[in-house]
């Protein structure tokens, strides 16, 4: 089963887009709120999506839905778990953040709930019935990577092109070396400083 998928973007349409990863082209469906955080992307950009795997004997075409940050699947799949909402629904739903929805539900706001696309009144109801007290930690305000995400991305290209480029370093390495420079410092607030902590914490050869 796949949960992660990291490469570079090949195509983006409307609802999905297509992810080269290790010479495999993934077809991912990506819902509203994450195809927003992807706008800033073109071709060839390098991304990174936690999967939601879908195959029933009912359907049995496996089916990928993205997600830029585990929160999010994790919602998706309480959002899903719901009476009515299989995994298609729940993807044409996610139009708002994940923060905004968990909120309506534990207001008991339908009106919110309505705006989502194909959830009708008697649908909101049924989302309330079914997650009302299950995913108020989603609903803490400010809850939400997708803004340090698209800063993250700011960071990370131009210093892939210094890692890749200039340094002839391999496209993994050059990934996994800025990876670890996050886990140790995630105040890193410029390209500049991210080269500096990426060199500072490599071994000695």
């Amino acid at each position: 089963m796949i949960g992660y998928i990291e490469g570079k973007l090949l195509e983006k349409q409307d609802d999905r887009i297509l992810i080269l990863a290790n010479q495999i082209g993934y077809e991912v469906l990506v819902p509203g709120i994450v195809m927003e955080n992807l706008n800033s992307k073109t071709i060839g950009d390098p991304l990174s999506l936690f999967i939601y795997f879908q195959q029933t004997e009912r359907q049995p075409k496996p089916v990928l839905i993205g997600f830029t940050s585990r929160m999010e699947k994790d919602f998706f799949q309480h959002f899903i778990s719901v009476e009515d909402i299989g995994p298609i629904k729940g993807v044409k739903a996610l139009m708002l953040p994940v923060s905004e929805i968990a909120k309506a539900i534990e207001q008991n706001n339908i009106d919110k709930l309505t705006q989502l696309k194909g959830i009708g009144n008697r649908t909101a109801q049924k989302i309330i019935a079914t997650l009302k007290g299950k995913v108020d930690k989603f609903a803490l305000e400010g809850v939400s990577i997708q803004p340090q995400k698209a800063v993250t991305d700011d960071l990370e290209k131009p210093v892939l092109s210094v890692l890749i480029d200039q340094l002839g370093h391999k496209p993994a390495d050059a990934r996994r070396m800025i990876m670890d420079a996050f886990k140790r410092n995630a105040t890193i607030l410029s390209p500049e400083e991210l080269l500096e902590e990426i060199f500072q914490g490599k071994p000695e050869s």
